[in-house]
């Protein structure tokens, strides 16, 4: 049967939800991210999300805003997304990526700091991704995807749109595997001649860009463009006059946030066991650009997520440890990093945490966020953190729902200490409960602003507790944790998550007649997978899972993921992929469970779902299958997202109703 969900009670709560934190229409700025700082630190500039209304994506305007009063100014306009805005290094220019003529197709644009005024560079061939000035200011990097490329699993792991003569609709689509508009490259825009030119080898991909002074780049780069060689990528050095690239490092993990000192001699990078590309928090190193050696620094058990070199020898930089946040700087003279700032309660927006660096070391600014704080402007100076303007426009009297926020620790069955939060709603326990595992599986849990994706806030609203387990391979307790999970997804982290449960019961908060699972993404396969496993659970809700490992391999984007997180072999009878695929397990399933999923997801493409969904059925499981036609990886366009909180909130009161 078709469920029209809009005409429900759940419906218009989600959609009342959604208005209260994001007002749209009113012109208020409701959520904030890529801060970057002015030259002389007095300002920022920041893409401020104003809605229009609960339509499509979020569209974003540059603002500024200024750090000692707090004011802001919006400086572009119009229904597009205008984004990651840089301050030129004399202050007087800006430059910032919109999609204003096209949906999806990212150019990028030069604005007066002090008029506002905005003109167009030179397009390239494709869309940008990134951008950066050179030291100088001369010159402006552009981090160029082909029209054609898909995007990562953080940005929904859609395929953008082609750029091709119109063709009839009966040709088929060939797919030959590393066609050139799947490439990224570099293009370099100069300033004065206001021309674009290719740079580098036109045979290496390159997934990261930095300005290595002003006449070398620092890449990380594959000798081809498919997401799966992404997890094998090294970190090479370009020269911009002879072409020429070197190898600086060739990881055993994964590299990420690449960036050199001003004079070019030091280049810092994360290392990591990663998941998905663009979510690297790990190891620092730390590279002589001329010697070639390789430091391996001790971070104090700091994740680390963000670098940025604010002079030759001083290292910014933030990240994740335990349950903290923490801003920190590596000092080159003695080799150490010193933590700077942490906290339990607040951190950043996005994926990991990320900071802009004001002059003096160790001071930034940063968009802040938590479970009971909207997104704010703030800032650390000398360790302290204030905050310069808050977008509260109706969150606060929104999370009045949580009554209490509590940091829960346990131990695993093999006796290795884990960690998750737990939000409960009014009134005394045991509640029903609903645990919410993270994507990943090297990523975690962290206190987030909840009116971005308004689930765990509708859920509470509701009566529900929710858990956030961290189980091991999360993020935030380092690489021999992280790497816990690497070649045993499904196996002992499924134990992590139940003993979990069992804690918050026998502790009495969770009714162990009420419990209910959900997850996006690697939490979406152990929604799956753990109601195959246990039968304690009441309803399940499954989203973006990836339910067979053997079709999960050979149809996403990135195979090199289940190879790696299972260290099997698809065309091994009998191995994990066989073993783990929640699909071979169907038959065990009483737990009624809704799947959900996006049309277009490239990441775990929407066979999955589907396949588990048949498979319970074929079983005798109650199960509902929700595939949105323009969703990719994760429902975030309006009204989708309402529509999502509404079911997924829906699913778990018809089967385990909270009052």
């Amino acid at each position: 049967m078709r469920r029209d969900i809009r005409q429900s009670k759940l419906f218009a709560e989600a959609e009342d939800l959604y208005r209260s934190v994001r007002q749209p229409g009113s012109g208020q700025i409701c959520d904030a991210a890529d801060v970057h700082v002015s030259p002389d630190g007095q300002h920022a500039l920041f893409a401020g999300i104003i809605m229009d209304d609960l339509k499509g994506g979020t569209p974003t305007r540059v603002c500024k805003v200024d750090l000692r009063s707090g004011d802001v100014r919006v400086l572009t306009f119009g229904p597009h997304i205008d984004r990651l805005p840089k301050y030129s290094p004399n202050g007087s220019q800006f430059a910032f990526l919109s999609d204003r003529h096209e949906v999806g197709d990212f150019q990028f644009y030069l604005g007066d700091v002090s008029t506002g005024a905005v003109r167009e560079a030179p397009p390239v061939e494709g869309w940008v991704e990134y951008l950066s000035w050179s030291p100088g200011g001369s010159k402006i990097l552009l981090g160029v995807a082909g029209h054609g490329a898909d995007t990562s699993g953080g940005q929904g792991a859609v395929t953008s749109a082609r750029r091709s003569e119109h063709t009839p609709d009966w040709m088929p689509e060939v797919d030959a595997g590393a066609e050139r508009f799947r490439w990224r490259q570099v293009w370099i825009y100069d300033v004065e001649t206001r021309q674009v030119h290719r740079a580098g080898d036109a045979q290496t991909n390159i997934w990261e860009a930095v300005w290595c002074a002003d006449d070398a780049l620092v890449v990380i780069s594959s000798p081809g463009p498919t997401e799966g060689m992404w997890y094998s990528a090294s970190l090479q050095l370009v020269s911009l006059h002879t072409h020429s690239h070197r190898t600086l490092y060739k990881p055993t993990d994964q590299l990420g946030w690449p960036a050199a000192s001003p004079s070019g001699k030091r280049v810092g990078a994360v290392e990591a066991v990663c998941s998905d590309r663009g979510l690297v928090a790990g190891e620092l190193r730390i590279i002589d650009t001329a010697s070639g050696q390789i430091e391996r620094i001790d971070t104090n058990g700091i994740d680390i997520s963000y670098l940025e070199w604010q002079s030759e020898d001083h290292l910014l930089l933030a990240g994740h440890r335990g349950f903290e946040t923490v801003v920190g700087v590596y000092d080159a003279a003695t080799g150490r990093v010193v933590a700077i700032w942490s906290s339990q309660e607040v951190t950043t927006g996005g994926y990991h945490v990320s900071v802009a660096g004001l002059k003096r070391w160790g001071d930034c600014v940063l968009v802040g966020e938590g479970f009971v704080r909207s997104p704010e402007i703030a800032v650390i100076r000398g360790g302290n953190y204030s905050t310069v303007r808050s977008f509260d426009v109706g969150y606060t009297e929104q999370v009045k729902a949580i009554r209490e926020v509590e940091k829960i620790s346990w131990s695993a069955p093999d006796g290795l200490a884990l960690q998750g939060w737990l939000l409960k709603p009014a009134g005394p326990g045991p509640y029903p409960l609903v645990m919410s595992i993270h994507g990943g599986p090297v990523w975690h849990s962290r206190p987030v602003w909840l009116g971005r994706r308004a689930v765990s806030l509708l859920l509470i609203k509701q009566g529900y507790a929710v858990f956030l387990p961290n189980p091991r391979g999360s993020t935030g307790r380092g690489q021999d944790f992280a790497r816990l999970v690497k070649g045993d997804m499904g196996g002992a982290d499924t134990r992590d998550c139940l003993s979990g449960l069992d804690y918050l019961v026998v502790r009495g908060i969770a009714d162990p007649r009420r419990l209910g699972v959900t997850g996006i993404s690697y939490g979406g396969f152990m929604s799956a997978w753990l109601v195959t496993q246990d039968q304690r659970f009441s309803a399940a809700v499954c989203v973006a899972p990836m339910t067979n490992h053997v079709s999960e391999h050979l149809v996403s984007n990135i195979p090199h993921f289940v190879s790696l997180f299972l260290a099997d072999q698809y065309n091994n009878p009998g191995g994990k992929y066989f073993t783990r695929s929640p699909i071979m397990h169907a038959y065990k399933v009483k737990t009624p469970t809704l799947t959900i999923c996006g049309a277009l997801d490239r990441c775990t493409p929407p066979i999955e779902a589907m396949q588990f969904h048949s498979a319970l059925l074929e079983n005798g499981a109650t199960s509902v299958l929700a595939i949105y036609p323009q969703e990719g990886h994760g429902i975030r366009s309006f009204p989708a997202a309402i529509d999502y909180a509404a079911r997924l909130v829906e699913w778990f009161d018809t089967h385990m109703p909270a009052r």
